[in-house]
């Protein structure tokens, strides 16, 4: 007999899931903060459609956070708060002194990719251990995000 957390999920999966997921949580922050830094700092002929698509885009990277530490608290994980630990967990760097429109939607772009092979590898790792929930959240992000990155592309084209 399996040992299972209080929602009935194997916890030994869960608790890899909550690795995983607190890796995506570090790497959200980081692409937080880099599309407020784009928000702040933008200069240039694209300055007003840009400093409000930054907002939109990190607003919706704010949700996301939320949601990610909540899913991990659900599945009875705990999930990282401090901001060194995002930078120690993150595959995303941190973007400094960046005013250019171009080179802003650039690093949100890779960003983006690192975020949607991320949540690719999630889903399939909830998709084994049974985590609907998990499942759903990951396929929800990847479906938004792709149309996501299909528009920055064809903004820098």
């Amino acid at each position: 007999m399996t040992n299972t957390n209080s929602i009935g999920l194997d916890a030994q999966k869960s608790a890899q899931l909550v690795a995983s997921l607190n890796k995506l949580l570090s790497c959200y922050q980081i692409q937080y903060m880099n599309a407020r830094g784009f928000h702040w700092n933008i200069k240039g002929r694209n300055f007003f459609e840009l400093h409000v698509k930054f907002e939109e885009i990190y607003n919706l990277l704010l949700l996301k956070v939320d949601e990610i530490a909540e899913r991990i608290l659900t599945i009875e994980g705990h999930p990282l708060h401090a901001f060194s630990d995002y930078l120690e967990n993150s595959t995303i760097a941190e973007a400094k002194n960046i005013s250019d429109g171009q080179a802003a939607v650039e690093n949100l772009l890779a960003g983006y990719s690192t975020l949607l092979t991320m949540q690719r590898d999630i889903l399939e790792q909830a998709g084994e251990a049974g985590d609907e929930g998990t499942a759903s959240l990951m396929s929800d992000y990847i479906k938004e995000q792709e149309k996501l990155v299909w528009m920055l592309r064809a903004y820098l084209n």
